[in-house]
């Protein structure tokens, strides 16, 4: 059997998956994708998990597409719901769960887009974004030219997509493609404390929070708010919600179940 091409790690309520093709700088081909799709099914069907964690390896988070793969994609893949990348990406934007990048290395074309579909990038100070598709005569296809406009502008978004040049790290957090800049040796572990600090919330406000957010990018502002306004309405027929109210009111910690 081959190596796994994504290392499958759980701590407490978080799911770490780990990008595992090192002599490729983690590149995404097929087998990646869908053992990436498939892990975060079988962690957003478990109860236990309340955030997922992606990573790579200190040199690349991800490469971008293996190269040596795109040959085989054709035109008619656009109508297939298993072509290239698409299960994997489409997993991503709808994934109900919070998703946090921690991001060393190259970060660059499909990686970069991985990046974008998380909800919380923390990116290590050596870390480099870029989209270079159009060096191939290409362009991003996993939600590149669409989530960049979302997270940095139309302008300094408009200039990484049509010139394909990355950025730093830095640069990355001050234009707001990256959540927070921590040094290297501490990327992974803060995406962690990130993840912890969201399991302790309640499951279902965090789900429905995060529905609600991603209506600010996908629908006006009166369909936006409301959905915010129907989530809200949701949490009150829940049972976390009244022992979040009753922890509140005794001085406690919460013990949230996700009903």
């Amino acid at each position: 059997m081959s190596e796994p091409t994504v290392l499958k790690e759980f701590r407490d309520a978080t799911a770490i998956f780990t990008l595992n093709r090192p002599k490729a700088l983690n590149a995404l081909n097929d087998q990646l994708m869908r053992e990436m799709a498939a892990a975060l099914q079988e962690a957003d069907r478990d109860d236990a998990i309340r955030a997922v964690v992606i990573a790579g390896s200190e040199r690349a988070f991800c490469a971008g597409a293996d190269i040596t793969g795109l040959d085989g994609v054709a035109v008619n893949d656009v109508l297939d719901p298993n072509g290239f990348g698409r299960g994997m990406f489409d997993i991503l934007g709808g994934y109900r769960k919070p998703l946090i990048a921690a991001v060393r290395g190259l970060a660059f074309g499909g990686g970069c887009e991985l990046a974008l579909a998380c909800d919380i990038v923390v990116a290590g100070d050596n870390a480099r974004f870029g989209v270079p598709e159009v060096a191939l005569g290409l362009l991003p296809g996993g939600g590149g030219t669409q989530r960049l406009i979302h997270a940095m502008g139309k302008q300094k978004a408009m200039k990484m997509l049509l010139t394909g040049d990355p950025i730093t790290a830095q640069e990355a957090y001050a234009a707001g493609l990256a959540s927070e800049l921590v040094a290297d040796a501490e990327c992974m572990e803060r995406a962690l404390a990130i993840a912890t600090r969201i399991a302790r919330n309640g499951p279902l406000a965090v789900q429905l929070a995060k529905d609600s957010a991603r209506a600010a990018l996908e629908m006006g502002l009166t369909q936006g708010l409301a959905m915010e306004r129907r989530n809200f309405m949701l949490l009150f027929g829940t049972a976390d919600k009244q022992e979040g109210v009753s922890a509140f009111l005794e001085k406690r910690k919460p013990s949230f179940t996700g009903k």
